[in-house]
């Protein structure tokens, strides 16, 4: 099999329809916290938005501009984000880099809809933007979170 057919094969029917509805997207008017990433690679970014209340994301909002594979995980992120707290988001960011990097198991739910995306493991030039939204919203989650004990 060729290397465009398996990447072909990537871009599967889910991820389509997951870079096609992403939940929480946009900014927030009055966010709490804001970090944006880029991949350097692809150029792909993610601006997060976020707002916490009793140590847990209270609202989420994000700006994506990445290739649907970068979206799909987006989606993930944004439909699983409410409610989070911090450490739960970065358990999901290092669960998320370890299934891509090291073929570790998929992350817990409610990010187990990350399973869609370990075909993406063998495209390393894929992953800074598969991880771009869980990063984001990690780092977000413990600045706010930061803010809020001080």
């Amino acid at each position: 099999m060729s290397g465009e057919t398996d990447l072909i094969k990537l871009y599967s029917g889910r991820i389509l329809e997951l870079a096609a509805d992403i939940p929480h997207l946009g900014r927030l008017d009055a966010p709490q916290v804001t970090v944006r990433k880029r991949s350097p690679l692809c150029g792909s970014t993610v601006t997060v938005d976020l707002a916490m209340q009793d140590g847990r994301v209270a609202e989420f909002g994000q700006d994506v501009k990445a290739c649907a594979l970068g979206q799909a995980a987006a989606a993930i992120v944004g439909g699983a984000a409410i409610g989070r707290t911090p450490v739960e988001l970065c358990a999901a960011r290092d669960g998320l880099r370890a299934m891509l990097r090291e073929g570790g198991p998929t992350p817990a739910a409610p990010f187990d809809g990350f399973e869609v995306l370990r075909p993406a493991a063998d495209f390393k030039n894929r992953h800074a933007s598969i991880l771009l939204s869980i990063e984001a919203a990690c780092e977000a989650a413990e600045k706010a979170a930061e803010a809020q004990s001080a």
